[in-house]
């Protein structure tokens, strides 16, 4: 018989990991909750030029990486390879930035795709949590998302890693830079493909990977010693603003990430664990994005943080999150009368807020409080046909192995004050 498997690239997220992966994405989430940011949720396909105008031509995620989907319609439509472009163009079709104080502070949860060469820590379905400010230019709203961010990490026990900040400049600065760059590559062995994207985007060729491309960058022009003193200012700010708040950040001149919107701030956070895929976050600042999306100038800043690289990370620096078991209370019945009686007894716990379960098709009284063992219940109740005579549960404590009977009546507020 034929099985199948998940595709390349993915996996499937099961119990007990998927416990943690939930508990990364509130933690990833919560400081951003704190600071006035609303949830969004946007479909997870768009309109392919969305993301081949916004994330930029001559990128890889555009020219490599994208999944475009076979439609029956017109519409060309591809699955989404990042959140931004999409928020901001449900920002601008919900005018959300016309109904109050400026900047729109949103922040996402969901799968993205990209079509990669599959290794560990690179998934072609990934999970991120993401921030976006969009509509103010202000050092202080990019210090805001750095700070939630690197909050976040440590609010999970992270510790093994390192925020990398660098400047692009601006529409001012970068086109002088871009053209003491693109001299400077034309003397470089450089293969076909390189080369052309050097033409569309000089900076895209500092965020090449490769050893042997990289080892020819070294005395390549910094863009820092191009900025003008608008752009100068401004990263100085964030810079102090970080310091200020005990965030510790390392220059990187070469930092210039995967999409061509990003301009001025720029930062990614790396992890020393995870080799390759070092990554497990980073955004910028990116203040044309709306306007190349046919909006009005809305400057903006935003982040992406892995949830799957995290969940690497936090394994390679050997962390457990100590959370709740999923199940407080595990119910064990002793024939049908039973049964049905400690059945209406769970759906009362539970609607009581009492995390409940109910050993179903368990033969013999030693396989079920196996069961209720495997559960990480806290608490057993054991009834059978004599209890049931009598009024009665028998409360076992699943830690200590002690076991009290307990009134059927007053069994919810029983276990309510134990929970407490």
């Amino acid at each position: 018989m034929n099985t199948f498997t998940a595709p390349k690239g993915t996996y499937d997220l099961l119990p007990p990991s998927s416990a943690t992966f939930l508990a990364i994405r509130e933690a990833l989430s919560a400081p951003l909750r704190r600071a006035g940011y609303g949830y969004i949720e946007t479909p997870v396909f768009e309109d392919v030029k969305l993301f081949s105008r916004g994330v930029g031509e001559s990128t890889d995620i555009v020219t490599k990486e994208m999944f475009s989907l076979t439609k029956r319609g017109k519409e060309d439509l591809a699955l989404r390879p990042e959140g931004t472009a999409s928020v901001v163009r449900a920002t601008l079709q919900a005018n959300l930035h016309k109904l109050g104080n400026l900047p729109v502070k949103l922040w996402y949860s969901g799968s993205f795709y990209r079509y990669e060469r599959p290794q560990a820590g690179r998934y072609r379905q990934f999970s991120q949590v993401g921030a976006e400010a969009i509509g103010a230019e202000d050092p202080a709203l990019d210090a805001e998302l750095i700070i939630l961010a690197d909050d976040s990490f440590r609010a999970l026990g992270l510790r093994d890693y390192t925020l990398l900040v660098n400047s692009l400049g601006d529409k001012q600065c970068r086109p002088v830079y871009r053209a003491a760059l693109q001299e400077f590559l034309t003397g470089l062995d450089l293969d076909e493909d390189t080369r052309r994207r050097a033409e569309i985007n000089p900076l895209r060729v500092l965020d090449d990977k490769r050893e042997a491309v990289q080892a020819q960058l070294t005395d390549a022009p910094r863009l820092r010693d191009f900025l003008c003193e608008d752009c100068k200012a401004y990263d100085e700010q964030v810079r102090e603003l970080l310091t200020a708040a005990g965030v510790a950040f390392t220059d990187d001149p070469k930092l210039v990430r995967g999409l061509d919107y990003y301009t001025r701030t720029t930062f990614e956070f790396v992890h020393g664990g995870l080799g390759a895929q070092s990554a497990i976050g980073g955004g910028g600042r990116y203040d044309g994005l709306s306007e190349m999306l046919g909006g009005p100038a809305l400057p903006s800043v935003g982040w992406g943080l892995g949830v799957d690289r995290t969940y690497l990370a936090m394994e390679a620096e050997g962390i457990v999150l100590d959370l709740p078991a999923t199940t407080a209370v595990y119910a064990v019945a002793l024939g049908e009368e039973a049964k049905n009686v400690l059945f209406a007894k769970v759906v009362e716990l539970r609607r009581a807020g009492v995390a409940t379960d109910l050993a179903f098709g368990v033969k013999g009284i030693k396989n079920a409080m196996k069961s209720a063992d495997r559960s990480g219940a806290r608490w057993a109740l054991v009834a059978g046909d004599r209890d049931l005579a009598d009024g009665v549960v028998q409360l076992k404590d699943m830690t200590s192995g002690e076991q009290i009977p307990v009134a059927l009546d007053a069994l919810v507020t029983t276990l309510k004050e134990k929970q407490q």
